[in-house]
């Protein structure tokens, strides 16, 4: 099969994702800079959410565009993925509503790590379809970058039970590793 519709529904999905986002967010009831201060926790959540989202959803358009076909293993691996970054709008509103404390904190980071875990096993089962000399195999490799990412977030979730701040940073600083898309995967397929 080809990914085409696999994409087009990826992308439904995560604009969904974005748009409950928003909206869960609430207005202040005031005009003043004061008011707004009681936003800012869930503010800072929707842009690191919105970023984490917008990340998934580039690298999954690069690596759809480095695979030849798709199979009915890597069509649920794609669900799997997106179960997880429907959860991402949940994590949000129980951090706006509990603060930055311990187990909002971790549940954030543990449905990003699986989310993660998602996009990994969507990974293999694509290299698996298209096989080991494909574009997509040759360009993830040994996937160190991947595979150092579940390792941080399995840090700054056991880290949220003692300094919630160090895990969101944590979370940033795994953000920030994947910002700019996969070039590995970019230069090989051309995407």
């Amino acid at each position: 099969m080809k990914a085409n519709r696999l994409e087009a529904f990826t992308d439904g999905v995560l604009a969904i994702v974005i748009t409950i986002m928003v909206l869960d967010i609430k207005v202040p009831s005031g005009g003043s800079l004061r008011d707004l201060q009681a936003s800012v926790p869930v503010l800072l959540a929707y842009v690191l959410s919105y970023v984490n989202v917008g990340i998934y959803w580039n690298n999954h358009h690069h690596m759809l565009h480095a695979s030849d076909r798709i199979d009915g293993r890597a069509m649920w691996a794609n669900l799997f993925l997106l179960f997880w970054l429907t959860l991402v709008p949940f994590v949000i509103r129980w951090t706006g509503t509990a603060g930055f404390t311990a187990l909002p904190v971790a549940a954030y980071g543990f449905v990003l790590a699986m989310a993660a875990v998602g996009y990994t096993g969507l990974q293999w089962a694509l290299v698996a379809c298209n096989g080991p000399q494909s574009a997509l195999a040759k360009s993830v490799g040994k996937d160190r970058k991947g595979k150092l990412s579940l390792a941080l977030y399995v840090v700054a979730i056991l880290l949220a039970f003692v300094e919630p701040r160090a895990s969101i940073l944590l979370y940033v600083l795994v953000a920030a590793v994947w910002f700019v898309p996969d070039s590995r995967i970019e230069k090989r397929a051309g995407a």
